[in-house]
């Protein structure tokens, strides 16, 4: 992906604006996944083929995740330590989540397909915050 068309899909050239706006987008939908787990983990839970238990664990870790990169993306500069750690943390997850699908997750098929679907979007969110962030390092040298 070009420079380019991540200005096309961040809506500005502007690294800075950029890689807030990854990371702003990141906590809205990490939030509203939050929120979910919380609020509907028992439907979530039998449509997805996992415990209410396991949702509601997911949905606290989320929701402090959620406030850390929400206070990321508010910073005018967010630091470089912090932006690492989140895309770090994207990797992890996406990681995570096809590991425990592929070792021991046994969900229904909606589950399987949310799994995949939520893995590959978390993936998406580190890789424009990785390259938000090159660019904004590239346009300071």
């Amino acid at each position: 992906m070009s420079t380019t068309q991540l200005a096309v899909l961040a809506r500005t050239v502007e690294p800075q604006r950029m890689l807030r706006r990854f990371l702003a987008l990141d906590a809205a939908v990490t939030g509203a996944n939050a929120l979910a787990y919380l609020t509907l983990s028992g439907p979530l839970g039998r449509l997805f083929g996992a415990g209410s238990g396991l949702l509601l664990g997911l949905g606290a870790f989320l929701a402090v995740y959620t406030a850390g990169v929400a206070l990321l993306a508010a910073r005018p500069h967010p630091p470089t330590t912090g932006v690492r750690i989140v895309v770090e943390a994207n990797l992890a997850w996406t990681a995570v989540s096809l590991a425990a699908l592929a070792l021991w997750l046994t969900p229904t098929t909606a589950g399987a397909v949310w799994t995949v679907l939520q893995a590959l979007t978390v993936a998406g969110f580190a890789v424009l915050q990785h390259m938000a962030l090159r660019a904004r390092q590239l346009n300071q040298d």
